[in-house]
């Protein structure tokens, strides 16, 4: 089986909420697209654009913001580094003048209801999450461009074989946990078999750099949602819990800067109610960042950000570890357990469920911590195969499409369970564990295969359907 070469970089990408799959999947789409009419000088040529969303794209589209998405793709604004602030206004104007300036330098009539098409009873057969880009020329020239996001923001062209890197000679190739195992057998940890890995791409500086540009995107989102009140955006409602939770822990002491903020969390003694409820304030945080369109990274989705930056946030403030490597050393053990998952199962709802990303985070997560905290390889890897075991089958069943309920408290979920299954694992000798990381992929896989596609990002099934929502128009 060739190996398909995934970084680190690629699980984790810095972005906009509220969806990896849904958002910024189509997002990156529709920058493709315009490389494309780039490549055949064509950007002053074009006299129309249209987009066509097709299965789960096109039913939860409007409450995960995909044709806000593929609009501001089209006018060539990046996900990593777009105000945020500045993307409603920037629509209103698109709605209101009726026209978008392609790439940054070309006008063309855009009428958002009439070129953005929803296609709810249609779907492509390679991948749930299908959209194609019809492309007119003044010279009277069409062409069709179709590319699926196929989760975590990895995004696929119609013919192309996967989202990741081949081509790639790495000096530890791996598809499965078995194969991270074989490598670790002359004594390397799972963060250095990575970091080998890594540097097939850039330098090891570059590299540290890049990870540390991750964390810091992650601590000031978790920052910010700990710190901003009101609504979420979308019609459910929903009120922003972690800050009046941040609020009662730190019971009436206000800090403008993230060091100072941790330092007092440290400080408030580590019982087992005051760190669960700082797991919960901490995931809560990033997945309303999520919701609100804020900055977040997918880790590794959008859906599932919050679990990730929830359990290095307890590891930094409750096990000693406040230390740039140690916390680089997280970020990569997460990542390789996360490619295993992708490269053996899906990392995508529209594909698996709710499983192929509060689950996969949770393993990420675990496995990670693990290491971090002493553990073996083959305790990592346990740990990861606990937390994904008991995520097997979970659904997605998205209230109105939107990132919210049940999502946001998914996140709390997955990452306790995540701190729990490290502990189990630490307690525990691998050597005896009946189900293996490998295994328990595959019957997350299988799982996947058999689940009904109402409960696969539809909003046709589940929560979903008991609790309607007629949403206003994105």
């Amino acid at each position: 089986m060739p190996h398909e070469s995934i970084s680190v970089f690629d699980m984790f990408k810095i972005g906009v909420g509220p969806s990896s799959s849904h958002t910024l999947g189509p997002w990156r789409a529709a920058l493709r697209c315009l490389d494309t009419i780039s490549e055949k000088s064509a950007i002053d040529k074009v006299v129309a654009v249209t987009i066509l969303l097709y299965g789960s794209l096109a039913k939860t589209g409007k409450g995960h913001g995909t044709d806000i998405a593929v609009i501001l793709g089209l006018c060539g604004e990046d996900p990593v580094t777009i105000d945020v602030n500045a993307i409603t206004p920037k629509i209103d104007t698109i709605r209101t003048e009726k026209r978008i300036l392609l790439g940054g330098q070309s006008w063309i009539p855009f009428v958002v209801a009439e070129n953005v098409q929803f296609l709810y009873k249609e779907s492509l057969p390679f991948h749930p999450n299908g959209l194609s880009f019809l492309i007119e020329l003044n010279t009277g020239e069409q062409w069709c461009e179709t590319y699926f996001s196929i989760g975590g923001g990895f995004v696929v062209k119609e013919g192309e074989a996967n989202g990741g890197k081949p081509g790639i000679d790495l000096p530890f190739p791996i598809n499965t946990a078995n194969d991270l195992l074989h490598w670790c057998m002359n004594g390397m940890a799972i963060h250095e078999v990575v970091m080998e890995n890594e540097s097939a791409w850039r330098t090891e500086i570059e590299t540290r750099k890049g990870l540390l540009t991750i964390w810091k995107s992650m601590k000031e989102c978790t920052f910010r949602g700990c710190h901003a009140k009101g609504e979420l955006p979308g019609g459910l409602q929903v009120r922003r819990r972690a800050f009046d939770l941040n609020k009662r822990l730190m019971k009436g002491q206000s800090y403008t800067d993230y060091d100072g903020w941790m330092a007092s969390i440290k400080r408030g003694g580590n019982d087992f109610k005051y760190t669960l409820d700082w797991v919960s304030c901490f995931a809560l945080a990033v997945n309303e960042e999520n919701a609100s369109f804020g900055r977040v990274v997918t880790a590794p989705t959008n859906g599932a950000a919050g679990v990730i930056p929830a359990v290095l946030q307890y590891f930094i403030a409750f096990c000693d570890g406040n230390d740039e490597d140690k916390i680089m050393r997280f970020l990569l053990v997460a990542s390789e357990i996360g490619s295993i998952f992708k490269k053996g199962a899906t990392i995508s709802a529209a594909m698996g469920g709710c499983q192929a990303e509060i689950g996969v985070s949770s393993a990420m997560a675990a496995a990670a911590l693990t290491e971090c905290l002493g553990g073996t390889q083959r305790q990592a890897l346990m740990a990861a195969e606990i937390a994904m075991e008991h995520h097997l089958g979970l659904t997605c069943d998205p209230i109105g499409g939107l990132v919210q309920i049940p999502c946001i408290e998914r996140n709390t979920m997955g990452a306790i369970k995540a701190i729990t299954a490290s502990q189990l694992a630490l307690q525990s000798s691998p050597d005896y564990a009946i189900v293996s990381l490998d295994k328990v992929i595959k019957t997350m896989w299988d799982t996947a295969l058999d689940m009904n596609s109402k409960y696969k990002e539809t909003a046709d099934g589940g929560l979903a359907t008991h609790i309607p929502l007629s949403l206003p128009e994105c």
